[in-house]
Order: structure tokens, then sequence, then C-alpha cells
């Protein structure tokens, strides 16, 4: 495996890392909490931001090998993995407009693949 592919699926997961860490922190904030100090203060939230610094350090060394012209591409994918989640876990609906942009993401990301 080439090392700009080994670091492009670092970046993939570092972009994945940083939307678990989105979901933790609407799951943390979908929640009751006592006081204003338990709501920032509480595992799920402590948990997420330690997550976006993980992310950040993947990401980080990511960029040692992938192309600049190629990370906003590959961090793109966030949307999809969002999107994923939201219908998962939180039982959203996904409308038309919504479906459209993840395919305007997915096409530009596969024209990008394809012919970059």
């Amino acid at each position: 495996m080439s090392p700009i592919v080994a670091h492009a699926l670092i970046l993939l997961g570092s972009v994945f890392v940083s939307a678990i860490s989105q979901v933790m922190l609407k799951i943390s904030a979908n929640r009751s909490h006592g006081s204003a100090v338990r709501e920032y203060a509480n595992p799920l939230v402590v948990g997420a931001y330690a997550l976006f610094v993980v992310s950040t350090l993947l990401t980080v060394y990511a960029y040692k090998e992938v192309p600049l012209s190629l990370g906003p591409v590959l961090e793109a994918t966030s949307y999809i993995y969002v999107t994923v989640f939201g219908v998962l876990l939180f039982k959203e609906r996904v409308g038309t407009p919504k479906i459209v942009a993840l395919a305007l993401i997915v096409g530009g990301i596969c024209v990008f693949a394809l012919f970059g």
C-alpha cells in the first residue's frame, strides 16, 4: 500500500471519529442535565472533545502524505457519516433536498477519484 493511500485511509478514519464525536455531543444535548456545569462536564461531552483532539491529530498526521487537493474531498464524507448516524440513531428523516445534496457530494468524490 502506498503512503498516500495509507494516509488517505487515516484521514477517512479521522473524519469518521469526528462524526462519532458530533453524535456524542448531540446525544448529550438531547439529555436533561441538573446544572450548567453538568451539561458541559459530563462523560459524553468530555469524551466527544477528546475524540475531536484525536481526530485533529490524525488529520495533521494524514496531511503529511495526502495532497491538499484530496483532503477536502475526503473530509466531505463526514456529511454521509453524520446523515447515516442521524437516521440510525436519532430516527431523523432524510428529505429530497438532503438526498440530492448527498448525491452531489458522492458524485463529486467519484469525479475527483476518477479524474482528479
